[in-house]
């Protein structure tokens, strides 16, 4: 039974290498494909100035309305913001497919389909959704939810690759008031309301009564990336929170933020050891983001939490939700379930009432119980590692079965 649940587990891991291989094939990238229109090179340098690029190859099922430099230039000449021009052209950006064939062939003559303005949560209402009309003699024409006008008509497809990514040519820029609003600039962004209306408020009222307020806001102005625990999450860390000195709990909430701005995509792209606002030479206050895919965590020596959405993206300030307070080496004692195990000593030369080492407590911090139930390890652990002491003759068939499934699909990729 052991060795068909290790089989089965093999056969999993072996879809799983099958869909990284799509997967990798899928990939796109927008800015190159652009790089073979020179009519288009306004709009793509756009993209990258306002990083809509990575986030646009990020994502699958995808149509990217591309303007030529003629309609960027009368979209530049009305001065807008970087973060203007962002929201503008993120209008034309639709989360879907669109080649020329589905264009022209529109159940009921007319599709609503959502934008990446859509997503940003500044496009109040429906305003950042798109109407694709079929018109008489083949045409086809885009315009904005709320406007009442045909605003821009498609020319011609320029790149495809179904159903993954569409780029296609449509005659002007899609106007919108609501895009082209000016934005407040960074330093006037209210990042404690933000937070708070979008399920931090916890965080964000602790964070406001916190002298490491101003150091977060002083940092929006060149770059900031938020990482806020939701309300349950920071609600059930209010006992050990309280228990930290003042200075503690100023490095435990500045540990929440780094000092750059990362998009997900970066996020995703730059794995590894990132220093924190609280980073202060020797105390390190780091902590590592890891991907999985599209998952995002970030791990310290304590806890690892996940990245469950993002509230705000624009440069030069990214602000994202985390599962769980993020807990530094520097205030807490690490989890045995996330600190790497020394190798036990040989039987013989163990004592017989070996002593525990001391552990060290940060200088004007409140170390937690030990029996705190979020910095032990769970049953779930305890139980794995029994099936990893006594599963290692059944994992071996499995790996077995994962080299021949392997070669097969080496074979059939040859084919």
């Amino acid at each position: 039974m052991q060795q068909l649940r290790c089989g089965t587990a093999a056969g999993t891991m072996l879809l799983a290498v099958l869909l990284l291989v799509i997967s990798a094939a899928r990939a796109h990238n927008i800015t190159k494909l652009l790089a073979k229109h020179p009519e288009f090179s306004t709009f793509n340098d756009y993209l990258t100035t306002t990083h809509l690029a990575p986030e646009i190859n990020r994502r699958t099922t995808i149509t990217v309305c591309a303007v030529d430099n003629s309609a960027m230039s009368d979209l530049l000449a009305k001065k807008l913001s970087i973060y203007s021009i962002k929201h503008t052209l993120s209008l034309h950006v639709l989360l879907d497919y669109y080649g020329a064939n589905k264009l022209h062939q529109i159940t009921n003559g007319t599709a609503l389909v959502a934008t990446m303005f859509q997503t940003t949560g500044a496009a109040p209402g429906a305003s950042g959704f798109v109407n694709i009309t079929n018109l008489k003699g083949g045409k086809v024409g885009f315009a904005l939810q709320d406007s009442d006008a045909i605003d821009a008509m498609f020319v011609k497809s320029v790149e495809e690759a179904p159903y993954n990514i569409s780029v296609i040519h449509i005659s002007k820029i899609l106007p919108s008031e609501v895009a082209e609003a000016p934005t407040p600039s960074p330093s006037e962004m209210n990042l404690n309301g933000l937070m708070s209306a979008h399920g931090c408020k916890v965080f964000a009222d602790a964070l406001q009564a916190s002298d490491a307020a101003k150091v977060f806001q002083e940092n929006a102005i060149g770059g900031l990336t938020i990482f806020c625990p939701v309300d349950d999450a920071f609600k059930a860390f209010l006992p050990k929170y309280k228990n930290l000195t003042a200075a503690g709990k100023i490095s435990l909430l500045e540990y929440h933020g780094l000092p750059v701005y990362m998009s997900m995509s970066m996020l995703k792209s730059n794995n590894g050891v990132m220093n924190t606002l609280a980073t202060d030479g020797a105390s390190k206050y780091d902590f590592i983001v890891q991907n999985d895919g599209e998952v995002v965590t970030i791990q310290t020596k304590v806890v690892t939490a996940k990245v469950t959405s993002t509230l705000h993206d624009e440069q030069p300030v990214a602000i994202y939700t985390i599962n769980k307070v993020l807990k530094p080496i520097e205030l807490f004692k690490a989890s045995p379930t996330l600190s790497p195990s020394p190798a036990p000593a040989p039987e013989e030369e163990k004592p017989a009432d070996a002593p525990k080492p001391h552990s060290r407590r940060h200088k004007g911090t409140t170390t937690p119980a030990a029996d705190s139930p979020d910095d032990s390890p769970s049953d779930e652990d305890s139980a794995d590692k029994t099936a990893d002491d006594t599963g290692s003759a059944a994992r071996l068939d499995g790996w077995r079965f994962v080299s021949a499934g392997i070669s097969g699909l080496a074979a059939l990729l040859l084919l």
